[in-house]
């Protein structure tokens, strides 16, 4: 990841609307920010979310609240929990996210 062409900035992510993205099951919100070719979210999953894809996007995840489990496409299987964090390069490692009583994340990708 280069982080480039964007200015110093504060965001305070209490006045960021909230997006709705369904899942397989359950629903995740995200307040997005985006820098040049940068995107920064916090993300919140309900209760029983699964992500509906097998995801190639590079990603740092930072488990702010909740567990979090990551599938990866080989069939290994990584908890998060707060504190903990993932991160995984474009094109490497298809993975997906289950939640099964809802989490939340700091995310740059």
């Amino acid at each position: 990841m280069k982080l480039s062409d964007f200015p110093f900035t504060v965001v305070d992510w209490s006045t960021i609307d909230r997006s709705e993205h369904k899942g397989e099951t359950g629903t995740s919100f995200w307040r997005t920010r985006e820098f040049g070719d940068v995107r920064v979210r916090i993300m919140e999953y309900s209760a029983d979310y699964r992500t509906g894809y097998w995801c190639a996007k590079g990603h740092v995840f930072f488990c702010l609240e909740g567990e979090l489990e990551i599938e990866l496409e080989d069939g290994r299987k990584h908890v998060l929990t707060p504190g903990m964090s993932f991160q995984v390069a474009d094109g490497v490692d298809r993975h997906r996210n289950y939640s099964r009583h809802g989490a939340k994340f700091f995310v740059v990708d």
